[in-house]
């Protein structure tokens, strides 16, 4: 009996920390979403061409300003408390995201994508992660509703994946084809020569997948692996499935543009693994500390706040970022100088 008042009193709580989405808002919210990807798809890649770091820009600018403009709805019609969950899972969705970027770079490099066909592999690459991300989501989210004791291993794998970040910092980062990839050369046969655009193609009457088919493969089962990471993370800052899933559709549907926008800058920012260490170990613990408050294990005052998490992971982001580009500009100023050392 006691244990069921327990159970009942941890599900009421829960409860009380989460938005209440009627049917229709999570419909329009998709549609939203569709639209938004319907319009990357009939502006941006109606014509295949080269991104610029012009056009990149504006289309960042949009997205990252319609993340806003959708936090800003939260805040009106939910409540500013909802809304800082919203905000602090969407920056740490789109800060983990920024750190996988170099894999996709890898991996067009690897794969040889023609820069006028990129911005349709990631379009297609990351539509594929946002409904397998939707199925994580869906998953955790019940796994929390059923059993308290799941924070305690998502804080325990976060605090693990920070540890294992700082330990392979240094190591080089090299491409290899995970085994969906390799299923998919195995049972099928790839050309080995790109035919446009096209996934598949026909060749003396026989059906082909081309490397565009497997390159696209590659970048969404990749990011899959990448919200094996996250997926725990955003649930350390917010329970509430709707958050979730808006804050991981709005990032990863800005991570496009910021492929091209970035560029050779991601390679610059040489901190950034230790501050997303830092961050996923800061989440670990809160998540602890959220299960043992279920439990009523810890004082009240031993809680981290959602403000206190939104300032901690912009400190520490701000800071990283700081520190890389510092480094980078006296890596550079170093390297000038010895070509002018050997010159002379």
């Amino acid at each position: 009996m006691g244990a069921d008042v327990t159970l009942l009193a941890q599900q009421a709580s829960r409860a009380a920390d989460r938005l209440d989405i009627p049917w229709w808002i999570w419909a329009a919210t998709l549609g939203g979403l569709a639209l938004l990807l319907l319009i990357d798809l009939v502006i941006v890649d109606r014509k295949p061409h080269e991104v610029t770091t012009g056009e990149a820009a504006r289309w960042v600018t949009f997205y990252v300003a319609c993340a806003v403009a959708f936090g800003v709805g939260v805040w009106i019609f939910g409540d500013g408390h909802f809304a800082i969950q919203y905000f602090t899972g969407y920056i740490t969705e789109y800060s983990l995201s920024i750190d996988n970027l170099f894999i996709f770079m890898v991996i067009m490099s690897s794969f040889a994508v023609p820069s006028i066909h990129q911005h349709r592999v990631l379009l297609i690459g990351i539509l594929l992660a946002l409904v397998m991300r939707g199925a994580f989501i869906a998953v955790g989210a019940a796994l929390i509703e059923q059993f308290v004791w799941i924070f305690f291993i998502f804080g325990a794998f976060l605090i693990w994946t920070a540890v294992s970040m700082v330990r392979k910092k240094d190591e080089d980062e090299e491409y290899k084809e995970n085994a969906v990839v390799r299923w998919v050369r195995k049972v099928f046969p790839v050309t080995d020569d790109y035919h446009g655009h096209k996934s598949v193609v026909k060749i003396d009457g026989k059906k082909f997948l081309t490397p565009m088919f497997v390159v696209i493969v590659a970048i969404g089962s990749a990011d899959l692996l990448f919200a094996v990471d996250s997926i725990p993370a955003i649930f350390g800052i917010t329970q509430d499935p709707f958050l979730v899933f808006t804050a991981n559709a709005f990032a990863l549907m800005g991570l496009r543009q910021l492929y091209f926008l970035l560029g050779g800058l991601v390679d610059k920012l040489i901190y950034l693994s230790v501050g997303l260490a830092v961050i996923l170990g800061f989440i670990g613990i809160k998540l602890i500390i959220h299960a043992f408050h279920e439990y009523h294990l810890v004082p009240e005052w031993l809680e981290i706040t959602n403000w206190m998490s939104l300032s901690f992971i912009v400190l520490v982001l701000a800071i990283t970022t700081w520190a890389s580009l510092a480094k980078a500009k006296k890596n550079g100023e170093v390297e000038s100088e010895a070509e002018q050392a050997e010159k002379a």
